[in-house]
This record gives C-alpha cells, sequence and structure tokens, in this order.
C-alpha cells in the first residue's frame, strides 16, 4: 500500500508539474497571437501610409511603436515612448517575425513584457511594427494555479492513503483469514477446512482449490496411516513366529529338531522376503508415472513363460490361434500374470486354465483369462479385494491367504500399461456355480515388422 501511495504521490506530482507548464505555455501564447494580432493591423495601415498619430490600441497593459531600419521612433501608441524603441535596434531582424521577452522597466509595465516585432512598410521604406504585451495577468493565473495544487496536495495525498488502506484492508481480509485458518488446521494437526468467502472472486476459488487440496492430502495421510499399520501388522507375524521359534529352540536345545526349526524360519523369512518386495513395489508404484511403455510383447510367448512355472495340471494353458501382441514392460506384464495365477492355484480345487484372445467387439484390446474352479468370490467382494492388506473369510490363514497385497499390485500395474482387470463368474450361465474368471483386457498392438 505505502509503495502504491507513492507512486500516486509522485504521478500526481508530475501531473501538476506538467499542468503547470502546459498551462504557461497556452498563456504565453494567447498573449503572443493577441500582439500579432494587433502588429498586423498597425503594419496593414503602414503599408496603406494611413498610421494615425496616436496609434489607436486597446487596453492599458499595451503599448505599440513603428520604428525604421535605423531605429527612429516614426509612430507610437499613446502610453508608448516616441524616443526610445522597445527593442535596441540591433536585437530587430528588419524583414522577419519576431517574438522577444524583455524587463518591464524599459517599457513601464508591470512583470516581465512580450515584445513582437512585424516587417511592415515598403522595400524602400522598411519598417518595424513593435507590440508589447505585459506577462503579469498569465504569470498570476499561473502562479494561482500551483498555489492551488500545493494547498491541495497533502489533502489529496492523504484522502488517496485512506482509501488505498480501506481497500486493501477489505481486500486482504480473506487472506488473514484464511491464514488464521490454515494456522489453525497445523496447530491441531488434524483434520479440518479453510473459510470460504461469500465474494465469488478469486479469493473465494482459492479457498476452494485449497479445501479441495487438503482433503486430497486428508485423504493420503488416512491411506498412509492405514498402509503403516497393516504392513507393521503383517510384518509383526513373521518376525513374532521367528522369534518365538528360537525362543523355543534355545530353552530346549537337547530336545529341539533343528532341521524343523530351520525349515519354519526359513519360511517365515521367505514370507517376509515376499512381504518387504510387494511394500517396496506399491511405494515404487506410487512415485513413479502412470505410463512407461518400453516395447512390443508377445502375450502367447509370455503366457507360457509363466505357466511353465506351475505344474500341469493344476495349471493349464489355453494357447492362442495366432500371436497376440501389446505394448508395455515385460517384467511387469509377468508380474501381472504371475499375481493372477498364484492367486488362482491357491484357491483352486483341481484345475487353472491361461487363456488369451481378442476381446469381444472391442479391436483395440487382447483379453487374457485366469480361471479356476475354486469358491469363487461373491459379487459385493469382487471390487474390495482389489484394496491392499484385503483377504476375505476364507483366506485368513497365515499359510493360506498371504498379506492380501497381490491383487492390488495387479490393479497398478495394468492401470500403468494401459488395461483394465475384473472379476467375474467362472461359468456365467450356472447359478451359484463355483470358481472365478479374472478378465485382464491389455491394449492390442499390431504384428511389428520382421528386420
Amino acid at each position: 500500500m505505502v509503495v502504491g501511495v507513492l507512486g500516486v504521490s509522485v504521478g500526481l506530482a508530475v501531473g501538476g508539474l506538467v499542468l503547470l507548464g502546459v498551462l504557461g505555455w497556452a498563456l504565453q501564447r494567447a498573449v503572443d497571437t493577441e500582439a500579432f494580432r494587433t502588429a498586423d493591423a498597425v503594419a496593414l495601415l503602414a503599408a496603406e501610409d494611413a498610421l494615425p498619430d496616436p496609434l489607436p490600441v486597446a487596453g492599458g497593459q499595451v503599448r505599440v511603436q513603428v520604428v525604421d531600419a535605423r531605429g527612429r521612433v516614426r509612430a507610437a501608441s499613446i502610453d508608448a515612448d516616441r524616443l526610445v524603441p522597445m527593442i535596441p535596434a540591433d536585437r530587430i531582424d528588419v524583414g522577419a517575425r519576431q517574438r522577444l521577452t524583455v524587463s518591464g522597466e524599459r517599457i513601464d509595465l508591470a512583470g516581465p513584457v512580450r515584445v513582437v516585432a512585424v516587417p511592415a512598410g515598403t522595400a524602400a521604406d522598411p519598417l518595424t511594427v513593435l507590440v508589447a504585451r505585459s506577462l503579469a495577468d498569465a504569470r498570476h493565473s499561473t502562479h494561482v494555479v500551483r498555489t492551488i495544487l500545493l494547498v491541495s496536495f497533502p489533502p489529496l495525498v492523504a484522502v488517496l492513503a485512506a482509501v488505498a488502506w480501506r481497500v486493501v484492508g477489505a481486500t486482504l481480509r480473506p487472506v488473514e483469514t484464511l491464514r488464521r485458518g490454515a494456522e489453525e488446521i497445523t496447530g491441531r494437526d488434524g483434520a479440518g477446512r479453510l473459510p470460504v468467502p461469500a465474494s465469488q472472486d478469486e479469493i473465494h476459488r482459492l479457498a476452494v482449490t485449497l479445501n479441495g487440496m487438503l482433503g486430497r492430502l486428508e485423504s493420503a495421510r488416512d491411506r498412509q496411516r492405514a498402509f503403516v499399520a497393516d504392513a507393521a501388522h503383517e510384518l509383526r507375524s513373521p518376525l513374532t513366529n521367528m522369534r518365538t521359534e528360537l525362543e523355543v529352540a534355545r530353552r530346549l536345545a537337547d530336545r529341539t529338531d533343528w532341521t524343523a526349526v530351520t525349515a519354519n524360519l526359513l519360511a517365515d523369512t521367505e514370507r517376509l522376503s515376499r512381504l518387504v518386495d510387494d511394500l517396496l513395489l506399491l511405494a515404487r508404484l506410487d512415485e513413479r508415472p502412470p505410463a512407461r511403455a518400453t516395447g512390443p510383447v508377445e502375450l502367447g510367448a509370455l503366457l507360457a513363460s509363466v505357466a511353465a512355472r506351475y505344474p500341469s495340471p493344476p495349471v493349464r494353458l489355453d494357447a492362442p490361434a495366432g500371436p497376440l501382441w501389446t505394448e508395455g514392460d515385460p517384467d511387469e506384464l509377468r508380474r501381472i500374470l504371475a499375481n493372477l495365477v498364484d492367486n488362482a492355484v491357491r484357491h483352486a480345487r483341481a484345475e487353472v486354465v491361461l487363456a488369451a484372445g481378442r476381446e469381444d467387439g472391442a479391436a483395440a484390446y487382447h483379453l487374457v483369462t485366469v480361471t479356476d474352479d475354486g469358491p469363487g468370490i461373491p459379487a459385493a467382494d469382487r471390487e474390495r479385494v482389489f484394496g491392499r492388506f484385503t483377504r476375505l473369510d476364507d483366506a485368513r490363514a497365515r499359510d493360506d491367504g498371504g498379506a492380501g497385497l497381490g491383487l492390488a499390485i495387479v490393479r497398478e500395474l495394468v492401470r500403468r500399461a494401459g488395461g483394465r482387470v475384473e472379476l467375474t463368474d467362472a461359468h456365467p450361465g450356472r447359478d451359484g456355480g463355483p470358481g472365478l474368471r479374472v478378465r485382464l483386457a491389455l491394449p492390442a498392438l499390431a504384428e511389428p515388422e520382421q528386420p
């Protein structure tokens, strides 16, 4: 506000100086115009050799003389000097129109005097008409305006400062309210929202945007806390088992079956390692950009490599009739299929079928299905199982249920690949039939040209 008031004050000061300069120039121009008009009229009389004596003039602040080339006064107005010209002869340019400013003492007028010279007469007898007009009135008018500006400038600046203070204060009051609200939210370290002003302006939109950001941050914080709590719980279980095994083995050292203890510790260590790897992968997926296509991948070969890791039965591969190309990271696509097959094998009763083909009615996608004949998942829980650390009641056992991160990783990786994943019944025509089918749609890619 101070900078703004200073800027306005400087602008007003410069404007006042410009006004005084323009006013002085305009008044002086008006004096010159009147003097030249009088001089031209006298010059016409001189050209006709009809100069009266004395020369007629209007007003007591005007003096007129007609002088020859030698500086002698040929005619003059009633108040003008008849012996001494108003301008010395050496300053008169015969044949040229001139305008000069001289002291008023020489002409017996108040203040500085404006004198104009207009050529007259004939070539044989050149004459010059001199007209003097006082600048006292013009200088007085300029002085009055300058005095008014000097007197009115401080109150005007004070009024502008007061108005600016009120306007700036009213404008920044919602900002201060937002600041206090943000300070309260920070102080109590909890959920909260900033006050939204009623005015539909930029401050209102800023408050709405900040509240949206706070809502997203609160949701992210809640998810992070839940994720940390679930991760700590899952990590504590194998660590507790390992500690219990070791404490019992130490107390019963002579009766301990160290082979069994080693096998149990190795199983818990592997489970702990898988859990840590899954947690690190999810953390990286949360931080990396949502898409990363690295090259063409042939789904038939990828399905065959994944199926080869499992015995047959239970895993059976229905190879596609021809090559099916998609674009993505081969490691991420292999991780998607491995997680889906792992879940299917864990819950299948006798068979898991892995198949691929073109999606019906959607030429832009290839469809990969993983079908098992297990107990299936109720329709109400099919979206929930994609959440992190989500396990249904029949998969709570430590040895069978895992940590509940497999499908969460699948959804994140499928989203990065530009596809979609959904759970359906293995046999849609049967009411309540067993089994579950995972439908994985991946973007289709034309067969790459051979080099």
